[in-house]
């Protein structure tokens, strides 16, 4: 088989040189979990700290797991959690296409320069179509067949493999940023299929060209491929081409036995944004994973994306598991939601709020005034604010409080005073409210909190609010709130 040397000079010409070149490369098979958030970022944060290139490639030759939509989830996510590239499927770039099925006809070539190298050879076998380390290449007749004889069976036609010819004998080492210089026999690696009989790549050889061919300098990826890092290795050495820096990341796991999995029902990026996680917290807490700064900053726990940038080196990743924590997410979510600007927050909280308070009247920035220091995820909103559309049903009990120093007789009493207090406001503010309740329980001889207590109940009906009675009575309006309380003294006149 002619080989067109002049196209592999050309492709080699292109390739950009000089900067630090990255890509993250998914597969469209459905959602974008935690584990592919991490390596998007994580080759993002390593592309923008040097100020090189982020490239999107989307890897979709194996076509029986891909998922109709799923390409619009990964440009969906990569838009919502501002991890922009520089080259890509949409914007183009000076490598493309930059999708993995419109390049198949790039990989045949490069499998044949193979062969004539004597890096890889035709498998005529009948097992040859899976990439299984069971298919032992000592029981290959293949791979001892002379080139003349290999050839004149592909020019007749016959099906065949392109397998990757793995020496016999001696070592290959290859280094990891994390896990250092690891060494293994080349007896114990299998001569891996490279070109299927429908003449597709397998992934891990479309992966070397493709890497090699966009100038890709850093390969991040799971550490699951460590046992495919030799093969790659020799991949590059007998194409001629400078091996990229490696970076393994060791998995992200649900527990100290469990990978993290759909199966198991494990949130992938959009579940927790859906469960009331915010972006900016989701992607604080996965750059954690795996990875811890270092030097002044090795205490520090809130980045903001520009700081993860400053801050991100490729020698503060970890070869250790990292166990996903959901309470540690919702710790760094809270403190996301407290951190946000007033306006911000109420904006962002609005939708929660409307479904539970469907009422119009009801300022949706005061109320999300009352949630801000009150809040760890978004989905906790409707359940605290519900009572603002519809007083519950609550029973007598609850007007009893001994912190408040109240039971029900103290609390009808309170009330009976409190109604005619409110009814006598000329304008209905929250200071208004705030000194008119705290004039009355000084008249009265109480404790702020003896004629607060049951107000509130009253008001809200319900033990813990977010807000106090006089929020609460302020956000309600003049009319609902002494409708309510005037309930309130019903039940404890009952």
């Amino acid at each position: 088989m002619e080989l067109d040397m002049p196209f592999f000079d050309e492709l080699e010409a292109r390739i950009p040189k000089g900067k630090v070149r990255t890509r993250f490369a998914p597969s469209p098979t459905g959602y974008m979990h935690v584990g592919n958030l991490r390596t998007a970022l994580y080759t993002w944060l390593i592309a923008r700290h040097d100020r090189g290139t982020f490239i999107l490639r989307i890897e979709d030759t194996d076509q029986g797991r891909l998922v109709e939509g799923a390409t619009d989830v990964i440009y969906k996510t990569m838009r919502e959690c501002g991890l922009d590239h520089d080259e890509g499927p949409d914007v183009g770039g000076p490598v493309g296409p930059y999708i993995q099925s419109q390049r198949r006809d790039l990989y045949g070539k490069y499998a044949h320069l193979l062969v004539k190298r004597g890096a890889a050879y035709y498998c005529f076998c009948e097992k040859t179509e899976e990439e299984s380390t069971s298919f032992d290449r000592a029981d290959d007749p293949c791979r001892a067949l002379p080139a003349a004889q290999a050839e004149a069976r592909v020019d007749a036609g016959e099906p065949y493999v392109i397998r990757q010819r793995i020496p016999h004998e001696g070592t290959t080492t290859f280094h990891d940023v994390s896990f250092g210089d690891i060494t293994v026999e080349n007896k114990t690696l299998d001569d891996q299929v490279l070109l299927k009989r429908d003449g597709l790549p397998t992934y891990n050889f479309a992966n070397v060209v493709d890497d090699h061919l966009m100038g890709i300098t850093h390969v991040v990826r799971g550490s699951e491929y460590l046992s495919s890092a030799p093969k790659y290795n020799l991949l590059y050495e007998a194409f001629g081409w400078e091996i990229p820096t490696y970076v393994h990341c060791s998995p992200v796991m649900r527990d100290a036995h469990n990978k993290m999995s759909k199966r198991h029902g494990d949130p992938s990026y959009e579940d927790l944004i859906a469960q009331g996680y915010l972006t900016d917290a989701v992607l604080n807490y996965v750059a954690l994973l795996g990875w811890a700064p270092r030097g002044e900053l090795s205490e520090k726990e809130f980045f903001t994306l520009d700081e993860l940038v400053d801050a991100f080196d490729i020698a503060g990743i970890s070869k250790s598991p990292a166990i996903f924590d959901m309470d540690k997410l919702t710790y760094f979510n809270a403190n996301y939601l407290r951190a946000m600007a007033p306006e911000e927050f109420a904006r962002v909280a609005e939708p929660y709020i409307r479904q539970a308070v469907k009422n119009p009247a009801i300022d949706t920035s005061a109320v999300a005034a009352l949630l801000q220091a009150r809040c760890e995820k978004l989905t906790d909103i409707p359940e605290k604010v519900d009572f603002f559309d519809a007083l519950p049903d609550y029973g007598v009990e609850f007007f009893t409080n001994k912190k408040s120093k109240t039971d029900a007789e103290i609390s009808r009493r309170m009330l009976q005073a409190a109604i005619p207090a409110l009814e006598a406001l000329p304008e209905w503010t929250a200071e208004g409210v705030h000194d008119a309740l705290i004039a009355l329980a000084e008249s009265l001889g109480v404790k702020n909190a003896t004629l607060m207590w049951p107000v509130r109940i009253a008001a809200a009906g319900k033990l813990v609010t977010p807000g106090g009675a006089v929020e609460i009575c302020h956000i309600l309006g003049r009319e609902e709130t002494l409708r309510r309380l005037r309930l309130g003294l019903a039940k404890l006149e009952a």
